[in-house]
């Protein structure tokens, strides 16, 4: 029967690698640490249109990281203690998104007080809100923004914690199921790269757990741990490109979110429009409804204003036309339905305010309201403004504001040819806008098929050549040809005027605001007479018009004369609607709802799953090899097995030890000793005998000892041994 073999006293342990210090142990975790949280959040920038969101995520998670990391090195590089850290992560984060999200009202402006708690109350609604009512890539408003950093700073608090403690499965876990979430939730494209930075942040997860602690081995094997990495790569690699995922969100509710950018395509080509407004007016006809103004450009985007905001206690300022132009004040009531985001829709130009809760702002320069803190969800306001109406005579006389703006030679060859036969700048802009409106054709389709979706110069010289788009297209080229006549122009987004319904409200028509009416429309500085929209948009809207002096100026309002409105008319316009599924199952109020193909989500499912699988079935793979050669009397193979498992379990293994100190050890930790003893001997004859000696069947003792090392271990030990085997980046016995 085998005898276990005391271990010498006093022989130090043989150590092949140096030891880290504690603190570098502390920074190594830290950085890990800030990388699986940046990997964590990568997914994120697919689903949430670029912006602050993404820089301030990353602030707080390096924040959070340093205090964590500050506080050990202070604690003298104890990991494991961490119920300090913990609570200096939880006191720094709360202070530093206080800073950066709410100041308003908190002590300092980084200790919340009731007023902070209320505010992210009201930003997890509508972030809430906006996920679920949204479409993907979801607008950077402030709910968002701050429901994200909130997130992305508990997980960060979370990661650290666990790759501190070199808790490497529970690590890879959260990063898994939280990264995939844009990729099951809104089914968008398999982001391979990220599946490639989930495979090595693992493998560096791994490493760093087994090299750091002390109760486990410290000598890497480069080769296998290469293998393993590679394997798990390359199974990235060759699962995701073939899960068939759809790229568009499939929304389970009626709503949008209110996007400052030339980003509609997507919500146009929506399948069933909805409403998302009611106005009442006391004007003639609906007005437009402007939410912001892009006014630079940079030869491939145009970017939205960002000028400075005043109070709505304090006005919209100074009107922008002079005594001599004629104006003519209207009010509007807006209710908000069926959009969100931190922008208010008002007609132009808006120069009082009434009715919306605190917190919302005014854009003097471009008459815009906005909040860094609200959300346009469910508003209900009244809104005074002046619509200017020259007489041909003096706009024609004013002349567009100047402007020295280069645009390609296409470009400015066509706005010159268009209006070779005007004589004055208004002139020109009608002459643009009659051909437009007469040469070119509404489409939603052309600028998919055509490839040209968006509004860079390449794209707008593509569209004057196609001559088919929709409004971006239209605005883009309008406002491009408009410069290259030397005038300052700007696009707006916002909405087409609403369509009439039977509803009055006194002597006020009341008018809906459909999504599909989402526009964009350019507008021309005249000086004395402010900014002029214009109406390119071939179909829609209602083209600018004036009328001279003799017939009592001002803007055409009657839809049936030659010259059309500079201001909506009574004409409801409307985008064209996309076909509607026939498939699709109608609600009560008329809007379908698309089915969820449950395919996709499994198959993304089940592409993470094997990759958190790779180690395991590594591992397995070399243990039946090992078992296969140990059935057939290798005492080797047999014993590589019952150290892999050693190591596996946890138990520090030394390459100092001889058979029979290892089999002591097998036995304190519970194995049978029986067949300890005939691996021993196995081991030793196969060492150490002149002539190897058969040792029969050896697979039997093997499992039996490698069952009995499991059952040794907690359960999370037992678990974290099977998905993550230590053993594969442990070198093996010489």
């Amino acid at each position: 029967m085998f005898r276990a073999e005391p271990r010498a006293a006093g022989r130090p342990a043989v150590d092949y690698e140096r030891r880290m210090r504690p603190r570098d142990r502390t920074l190594a975790a830290a950085v890990l640490s800030v990388c699986a949280a940046i990997v964590l959040l990568w997914p994120y920038t697919s689903v949430v249109v670029a912006g602050p969101w993404s820089i301030l995520s990353v602030t707080v998670i390096v924040v959070i990281v340093a205090t964590g990391m500050v506080v050990r090195l202070i604690r003298g590089g104890r990991f494991a203690d961490g119920a300090l850290p913990f609570l200096a992560q939880l006191v720094v984060g709360t202070g530093a998104l206080t800073l950066l999200l709410v100041p308003q009202g908190a002590l300092l402006g980084i200790i919340p007080t009731g007023t902070t708690v209320s505010a992210f109350g009201r930003l997890a609604v509508q972030a809430l809100d906006e996920v679920r009512l949204g479409t993907a890539p979801l607008a950077d408003t402030p709910g968002l923004r701050t429901m994200l950093a909130v997130g992305f700073a508990l997980a960060a608090i979370l990661l650290d914690q666990l790759i501190s403690a070199r808790y490497a499965l529970p690590a890879i876990i959260l990063i898994t199921a939280i990264g995939a979430i844009p990729m099951i939730v809104a089914l968008g494209d398999a982001n391979v790269p990220w599946f490639v930075m989930l495979a090595v942040i693992s493998l560096f997860l791994l490493r760093h757990s087994v090299r750091h602690d002390r109760r486990r081995p410290r000598r890497a094997s480069v080769g296998l741990a290469v293998t393993t990495g590679a394997a798990a790569i390359a199974a990235a690699l060759v699962v995701t490109p073939v899960l068939p995922i759809s790229s568009t969100w499939v929304g389970v509710g009626t709503s949008t979110q209110l996007d400052p950018s030339l980003r509609l395509g997507e919500d146009l080509r929506r399948p069933t429009p909805f409403t998302v407004m009611t106005l009442a007016t006391s004007a003639a006809s609906a007005p437009y409804l402007r939410i912001a103004t892009l006014s630079e450009f940079d030869g491939s985007t145009w970017s939205s204003d960002d000028g400075d905001v005043q109070a709505v206690t304090d006005g919209f300022g100074d009107p922008d036309w002079t005594e001599q132009i004629e104006t003519v004040q209207s009010r509007t009531s807006i209710r908000v339905t069926g959009i969100s985001g931190s922008w208010l829709p008002v007609p132009y130009a808006a120069t009082k305010i009434v009715g919306v809760a605190s917190g919302w702002q005014i854009m003097p320069d471009n008459r815009t309201v906005t909040s860094a803190i609200r959300d346009a969800a469910d508003e209900d306001y009244t809104v005074t403004s002046e619509v200017v109406a020259p007489t041909l005579e003096q706009i024609q006389a004013a002349g567009a504001t100047p402007a020295d703006i280069e645009v390609p030679a296409f470009i400015a060859d066509t706005a010159s040819e268009v209006t070779a036969g005007a004589t004055n700048d208004y002139d020109r802009l009608i002459a643009m806008q009659s051909w437009f409106r007469s040469e070119f054709t509404y489409s939603l389709d052309a600028p998919v098929d055509g490839d040209f979706d968006g509004t860079g110069t390449d794209a707008v010289e593509e569209f004057l050549q196609v001559r088919s788009g929709y409004c971006i297209h239209f605005s883009g080229a309008f406002a491009l040809m408009a410069e290259a006549l030397d005038m300052q122009v700007r696009i707006v987004v916002g909405y087409l005027p609403g369509s009439m319904t039977d509803e009055k409200r006194g002597d006020e028509t009341i008018y809906t605001v459909s999504s599909d009416q989402l526009h964009a429309w350019p507008e021309v500085h005249f000086a004395g007479i402010g900014w002029v929209p214009f109406e390119p948009t071939a179909s829609l809207g209602n083209p600018t018009g004036f009328l001279p002096a003799n017939t009592g100026g001002g803007s055409v309002s009657d839809p049936t004369l030659p010259e059309p409105s500079a201001t909506p008319s009574s004409e409801p316009s409307t985008a064209p609607r996309a076909e509607q599924d026939p498939g699709a199952s109608q609600t009560p109020g008329g809007d379908s709802l698309q089915r969820v193909d449950p395919g996709p989500v499994v198959l993304v499912g089940a592409g993470i799953l094997f990759l958190l699988l790779v180690p395991m079935l590594v591992r397995l793979g070399v243990g039946a090899a090992r078992s296969g050669r140990a059935r057939h009397g290798d005492a080797a193979a047999a014993w590589q097995e019952v150290r892999a498992t050693l190591i596996d379990v946890g138990v520090s293994v030394s390459d100092a030890d001889t058979p029979r100190m290892r089999g002591a050890t097998l036995v304190e930790r519970g194995a049978d000793p029986a067949a300890v003893d005939v691996l021993v001997d196995a081991v030793e004859r196969s060492s150490y005998a002149r002539v190897a000696a058969a040792t029969g069947d050896l697979l039997r003792p093997v499992r039996r000892v490698t069952a009995q090392l499991r059952r040794s271990v907690d359960t999370r030990d037992r678990v974290t041994a099977r998905l993550l085997p230590r053993s594969l980046v442990a070198r093996r016995d010489r």
